[in-house]
């Protein structure tokens, strides 16, 4: 039987995980990551790796609640293995404030993570700008170790890693028969889906080992995130922004909010600030297709999968 000859575009999270996941179904396949950037120069080394999932208008709910399910038990599963150090994921709780009681105050995601509830008023007197709140544990990945980790797990499967840049999918079609895209932003270049946006995120990373749980308010621009290695502070959603360089005055503006929420990190020295562009839709594009060119002397043909990231935090 001929191997199926798999390329994965794409080496953010997405990406990686894909390929492992289809490495792993399909171990008896040859299997290639193509991108023009790995780690640690990818948008998903940028993100602060919570799970803490944004509802998208034009998904319907039982899915992205059946996706986001079955995401937090894989990375449970990590978490509660000997693997964890080394993939960079740990448990996390704290809590989600609102200045205003939200209209739906168990969100769809409430049974997935473990122990949520409402805050009492004794945790809210830590935030009196606030009127309501949630408490929950959910995990965190060190985006970093996790691309390393998903990278060394698809290499003992046999899967190649090459740095490429690909102006066309169709570039591809003679070399593999399957392609799977996972290229984020850069989907609208392959794929002229111009539906596919940036959201700009700006946030800044810190040494604050004394904050050990998470706050997050509810408009999602402002949190801090404990990891395993420094304090992840947020940070901003700025639509069709393609600016990657660092701004001051929004990194101060970053720095001051958090503070209002957690004083204590004003004590912090070393501030290192990062930008990525967050890949989004309006819902998740997740389809299959099987591309066929007409050329003078031969049909070409190849099967196309997309699966493109949606917005992370």
């Amino acid at each position: 039987m001929v191997k199926a000859r798999i390329a994965v575009v794409g080496a953010g999270v997405i990406g990686l995980s894909t390929a492992l996941c289809i490495s792993e179904s399909l171990p008896d396949c040859s299997l290639t990551v193509i991108a023009d950037r790995f780690t640690p120069n990818t948008t998903s080394d940028v993100a602060a790796g919570m799970l803490i999932p944004h509802l998208y208008p034009d998904t319907p709910v039982y899915q992205q609640k059946q996706w986001f399910q079955e995401t937090f038990d894989h990375l449970l599963g990590i978490c509660n293995s000997p693997e964890a150090s080394a993939a960079g994921i740990q448990l996390v709780s704290g809590w989600q404030i609102f200045k205003m009681v939200p209209n739906e105050k168990i969100p769809f995601w409430s049974d997935a993570v473990l122990g949520f509830r409402f805050m009492t008023g004794k945790e809210m007197k830590k935030f009196p700008q606030h009127r309501f709140g949630q408490a929950f544990t959910t995990l965190k990945c060190n985006s970093p170790s996790y691309l390393l980790w998903l990278e060394e797990r698809l290499k003992e499967n046999g899967a190649h890693l090459q740095k490429r840049r690909i102006k066309d999918l169709w570039e591809l079609h003679s070399d593999y028969n399957i392609i799977v895209n996972c290229s984020g932003i850069g989907s609208r270049t392959l794929m002229n889906d111009l539906e596919i946006r940036p959201i700009r995120g700006q946030v800044l990373k810190v040494q604050a080992p004394w904050v050990k749980h998470f706050i997050r308010d509810g408009d999602g621009l402002t949190y801090i995130y404990p990891g395993v290695h420094d304090v992840t502070l947020g940070g901003t959603r700025q639509k069709d922004n393609w600016e990657l360089l660092p701004d001051p005055q929004t990194s101060k503006t970053i720095f001051d909010r958090c503070c209002t929420l957690e004083p204590s990190l004003s004590a912090v020295q070393d501030i290192n600030v990062k930008v990525g562009l967050r890949p989004s839709r309006s819902a998740v594009r997740l389809q299959k297709q099987t591309e066929v060119r007409d050329y003078t002397l031969a049909h070409k043909s190849a099967t196309l999968v997309e699966s493109h990231s949606i917005s992370k935090q």
